[in-house]
C-alpha cells in the first residue's frame, strides 16, 4: 500500500507526512478488527487480519449496511430463509409419507469458470446458494439439517485461508470468520465435507438427503454425496427453494425496484444517444456503460441490439451491424444490481421519428401491452399462461383491424394466426435470475411479491409476402417489469423507461 519512492526517501517532510498517514490507517484497521470481534473474545483471531472474500459493512460501508450480509439484505432474513426451507421440505415429506425423520440439504456454490488458460470469466454465484447463504465465494457448500423435533442446524463449508492463493486471487473469508459473517451455526473447511456427511449427516439411518446433482457445478461434491448417501437417488430441493424465491420480501422488492430504475434510465440515455449510422455494438457499449456508472454490477444477460430486420430474430445477439437511416432499433437489455436483475425491451426509430407504417405497428403493440398490464390479477391475467392466451387474442384482434390478419378468422383461429407474429410467451418470472424460478409453473395464480415481465412483440419477416411491403422486415417488442401487489394492484418497476411515442420522440429533442 505504501511505495517507498526516491522522492519519499529524500524528502523528510514528505516522509513524515506519509508515515503519519500510515499510522492513522493502521489505527483505523485495528479499530475495525476490534469492532468485528467485540464481545466475542474467542473469535479475536478470526478477525485479526480483517480480510474477507466479499464486501462486508466494515470494509465496504458504501455497499453493505450495518447488519446486512448482502447489499439490502439483512443477515436475519437469510437465516429465516434457511429455516423456512427446512420446515417446508420436512412438512412436504411428512405429508407424502406419513413419517417424520431427519433431513439433510446440501447446496453447493458455483465454481470459477475459465474462458482460456488461467483467464476466468467474471464469477457469478449460484443463486440458490446465494439466497440461502449470503456467501459470494466459489467452491463452498451449505449443509442444512432438521430433525424430527424441528431442531435446525446450518453448516457452511468454505475454502480455508491460504496466503499464496489469496495473493493471486484475492482474500477469502476463511473458516473462523464465516460463522459471524454468514450467520451459520458452524463453519468448516470444505475439504472436510465428506467426513462430515459420513459422521454427522447420516447418523440417523432414515435421514432424507436433498441434493440436486444436475444443477451442481461442483462435481467433487456430487461424487461425495453419491458415495455417502444411503439413498439410491437424493431428492432435489431446487423446486422448494424456487418456491421461496418466487415471492419477494420487502427488501428484495426494493432491490428489484433499484435494478429496474437503473436499467430504465440507462435505456433512455441509450435511446437519446442513438443516430443513423450507429453500430449495434456501440449501442451495446452505451447501455452497458450507463448501467455500470449508475451502480449496476454488470448487464444481466447478453443484450439484443437489433437494427432493422435483425429485430425479427428474437434472440439476435450478434450486435455487429450498422443501423441505417429510417430503421427501427430494438434493444432488450437489463442489469444486475447486487444480485437482482432487470429485463427491459424498447423499440424506437434511430432517427428519432416514427414513419407512418412504423407508428401504426408500434401503436398496435403499445395498446396490446397496456391492456395486458391492466389484465394482471384480473380476468385473463390471473396466471402468466392466461396472460399469454390474452396476448394472442389481443394481437389477433388489432392486427385484423390493420388488415394483417384475414377478417374471416375469429376465436382460436385468429389467436393461432397472431402466434405467427409473436411466437414467444408474454411473460416470465424475474428476480435473482432473469428467467427466474424456471421450475415454477406459469399456470399458478399471481400473488403479492411476485415480479414478472410483460413483453408482447410483433415480428414480420422481410420474406413475408402476405403483408404489405411497408411492414416487412419489422420487429418490435415492448417489455416492462411488474411487481404484483396486494388488492389486485401492480407496480410497473420500469415505468421511467420511455415507451409512448411522444416520450420516445421527445428524448431526441432534448
Amino acid at each position: 500500500m505504501f511505495v517507498f519512492t526516491k522522492s519519499f526517501l529524500l524528502n523528510p517532510a514528505r516522509r513524515s507526512s506519509l508515515l503519519v498517514k500510515k499510522a492513522r490507517w493502521c489505527a483505523d484497521y485495528h479499530k475495525t478488527n476490534v469492532m468485528l470481534s467485540a464481545g466475542k473474545p474467542g473469535r479475536q483471531a478470526a478477525f485479526q487480519n480483517a480480510t474477507f472474500g466479499q464486501p462486508v459493512h466494515q470494509t465496504h460501508p458504501h455497499l453493505i449496511g450495518s447488519g446486512e450480509v448482502l447489499t439490502g439484505i439483512r443477515l436475519e432474513e437469510v437465516q429465516e430463509r434457511r429455516k423456512r426451507l427446512l420446515h417446508a421440505l420436512r412438512d412436504h415429506h411428512a405429508l407424502q409419507t406419513g413419517t417424520e425423520t431427519n433431513h439433510i440439504v446440501v447446496i453447493p456454490s458455483a465454481n470459477k469458470k475459465y474462458m482460456s488458460h488461467k483467464i476466468p470469466y467474471v464469477f457469478r454465484q449460484n443463486t440458490d446458494f446465494l439466497y440461502l447463504s449470503g456467501c459470494q465465494e466459489p467452491d463452498s457448500v451449505l449443509v442444512l439439517e432438521i430433525d424430527a423435533s424441528s431442531n435446525c442446524k446450518s453448516t457452511l463449508f468454505v475454502r480455508p485461508k491460504d496466503k499464496h492463493a489469496e495473493m493471486w486471487d484475492g482474500p477469502r473469508t476463511g473458516v473462523q470468520a464465516a460463522v459471524d459473517v454468514f450467520g451459520v451455526d458452524e463453519a468448516l473447511d470444505v475439504n472436510g465435507l465428506k467426513e462430515y456427511l459420513n459422521k454427522h449427516g447420516f447418523a440417523h439411518p432414515n435421514a432424507v438427503l436433498w441434493y440436486d446433482a444436475a444443477a451442481s457445478d461442483l462435481q467433487d461434491v456430487s461424487r461425495m454425496v453419491k458415495d455417502v448417501t444411503n439413498q439410491t437417488q437424493p431428492k432435489p430441493p431446487t423446486e422448494a427453494i424456487q418456491s421461496l424465491r418466487l415471492v419477494k420480501s420487502a427488501s428484495e422488492c426494493a432491490l428489484m425496484g433499484k435494478t429496474c430504475e437503473i436499467a430504465s434510465k440507462a435505456i433512455n440515455r441509450t435511446m437519446q444517444h442513438s443516430f443513423p449510422g450507429i453500430s449495434e455494438h456501440e449501442v451495446f457499449a452505451n447501455v452497458d456503460y450507463y448501467t455500470r456508472v449508475a451502480g449496476a454490477n454488470f448487464l444481466a444477460y447478453p443484450p439484443v441490439v437489433a437494427g432493422g430486420s435483425n429485430a425479427t430474430v428474437i434472440h439476435y445477439i450478434n450486435n455487429n451491424q450498422i443501423v441505417g437511416a429510417g430503421e427501427l432499433l430494438l434493444l432488450d437489455a437489463g442489469c444486475e444490481y447486487h444480485g437482482y436483475t432487470s429485463d427491459i425491451t424498447r423499440t424506437w426509430p434511430v432517427e428519432g421519428r416514427f414513419s407512418d407504417p412504423q407508428r401504426v405497428l408500434y401503436e398496435v403493440l403499445l395498446q396490446v401491452q397496456r391492456e395486458l398490464l391492466g389484465c394482471l390479477q384480473q380476468a385473463g391475467g390471473e396466471t402468466l399462461d392466461q396472460l399469454f392466451d390474452t396476448m394472442c387474442s389481443k394481437i389477433g384482434k388489432y392486427l385484423q383491424e390493420i388488415k394483417l390478419i384475414p377478417e374471416s378468422l375469429s376465436g382460436l383461429e385468429r389467436s393461432r394466426a397472431a402466434y405467427k407474429f409473436c411466437p414467444h410467451h408474454v411473460s416470465h418470472y424475474l428476480g435473482m435470475d432473469v428467467h427466474d424460478t424456471p421450475l415454477i409453473s406459469r399456470n399458478i395464480r399471481l400473488m403479492p411479491g411476485m415480479v414478472c415481465t410483460v413483453e408482447p412483440g410483433i415480428y414480420i419477416s422481410k420474406h413475408n409476402f402476405d403483408v404489405p411491403v411497408e411492414f416487412r422486415g419489422t420487429g418490435l417488442r415492448i417489455e416492462d417489469d411488474v411487481l404484483i401487489k396486494p388488492d389486485k394492484q401492480i407496480e410497473v418497476l420500469t415505468k421511467e423507461c420511455a415507451k409512448d411515442v411522444a416520450a420516445i420522440e421527445g428524448l431526441f429533442s432534448r
